[in-house]
């Protein structure tokens, strides 16, 4: 009889996965291996180990782990999240392709779609993924991606995926997501019927502010093709950063779960301040997407906004107040951050463009990190004060 193997939790997945157990006299911690070449044999091209490949040990481990947590067949990790969508596109679409994408996405995923793509020969239309029957209407006989972000950057809007799903596969049309915000611990799109999954790893996969990484997961001969474009583009990433993003996954599960009850316990206190007009968080009954949420998500994620009475000046005073949320750009990690979209990640948008798309001025983007939530609300509290 066939031994049966038990598929192991994700915590444990982000501890051991992929790799084997530590043979006496080594060490319990996996070693960085920092070179750049390997010593091969001669006379053949087996066995050729090279950074730039991104089949050395420290990235083979890591990508072999974040398969494992997403549920996919193979993974890559590059030298950024851009770099891996990049990589991603580049892989999936030629020149005179068609990409239908959602217009709720990354600023930096947007100049991608709108500036560097069309410039390839590739078209792109963007829709708005609530409109009825948009996604449908928008398809063309060259349409060969449907791309979206779930849940948003910066809006925490959480979209529906089971008719993307049906509309994309009944049309032979690879269904991209990029799901940065969620983590694999409360959202793992290929189990939905996605095929292909993107994460900046920088945030919540590292969860320490410290490396530039990406990740993209998908089937064996696609993640092929991606590993091509990252060769010829150099988004392969350093050995160090996959080793930092092998320790941070480690804790992957416990930060996440903590980020999850701190910003749920921080946006019901939130919800409750005469100062603050409105709290965008998932876990809300209040928030558009709750009962997605509740049905998509195993965790509503460490990610909230808040849009300030008295927009841009309210929100320099309330940032200046504050003593233990840092103003600076990225999210995921264990220190909780606070930033204004219009001078991030939405500063080329004008403030008609941002405001139709759910950003006023007066939002902030909030990610809430593992610290006391009492502290934390005490800090808003202090600074709601100024």
């Amino acid at each position: 009889m066939a031994e049966v193997t038990r598929k192991l939790g994700l915590s444990t997945t982000a501890i051991h996965g992929g790799a084997a157990p530590p043979a006496p006299g080594t060490g319990v911690a996996s070693p960085l291996v920092q070179s750049v070449n390997f010593a091969q044999e001669t006379g053949t091209s087996e066995g050729l180990l090279y950074t730039r490949y991104g089949n050395t040990p420290n990235a083979e481990r890591v990508q072999q782990r974040l398969a494992l947590l997403e549920g996919s067949e193979a993974a890559l990790v590059l030298s950024s999240g851009m770099g891996a969508t990049a990589c991603a596109m580049l892989a999936l679409l030629r020149s005179g392709d068609h990409l239908v994408s959602s217009s709720w996405i990354y600023g930096g995923t947007l100049k991608l779609f709108t500036e560097d793509l069309p410039g390839m020969g590739i078209e792109v239309t963007l829709v708005n993924p609530l409109e009825p029957r948009a996604w449908r209407r928008a398809l063309k006989k060259t349409t060969r991606v449907i791309f979206l972000e779930s849940p948003v950057n910066p809006t925490c809007r959480v979209l529906e995926l089971s008719s993307l799903q049906n509309l994309a596969h009944a049309e032979g049309i690879a269904l991209v997501v990029d799901s940065t915000f969620a983590s694999p611990i409360n959202f793992r799109p290929i189990e939905h019927g996605v095929d292909v999954v993107i994460h900046s790893a920088t945030k919540y996969l590292n969860g320490h502010h410290d490396i530039l990484a990406g990740v993209v997961c998908g089937n064996e001969p696609f993640i092929d093709e991606v590993r091509r474009k990252m060769m010829v583009w150099g988004q392969a990433p350093d050995p160090f950063a996959c080793w930092l993003l092998e320790r941070g996954l480690k804790t992957l599960d416990v930060r996440v779960k903590r980020q999850n009850q701190n910003a749920m316990q921080i946006a019901e206190w939130c919800s409750k301040r005469p100062e603050i007009a409105k709290v965008h968080y998932p876990g809300l009954p209040s928030h558009p997407d709750h009962e997605i949420a509740k049905t998509l998500l195993d965790g509503f994620g460490g990610m909230m906004a808040i849009e300030l009475k008295g927009a841009g000046q309210a929100v320099i005073r309330f940032v200046k107040g504050l003593k233990l949320f840092t103003y600076a750009t990225s999210l995921g990690g264990v220190d909780s951050l606070v930033i204004e979209p219009r001078y991030s990640s939405h500063a080329h948008m004008t403030p008609d463009e941002r405001a139709k798309i759910g950003i006023p001025d007066g939002f902030l983007r909030m990610s809430i990190g593992i610290e006391n939530a009492e502290d934390l609300i005490a800090d808003i509290e202090q600074a709601l004060q100024h």
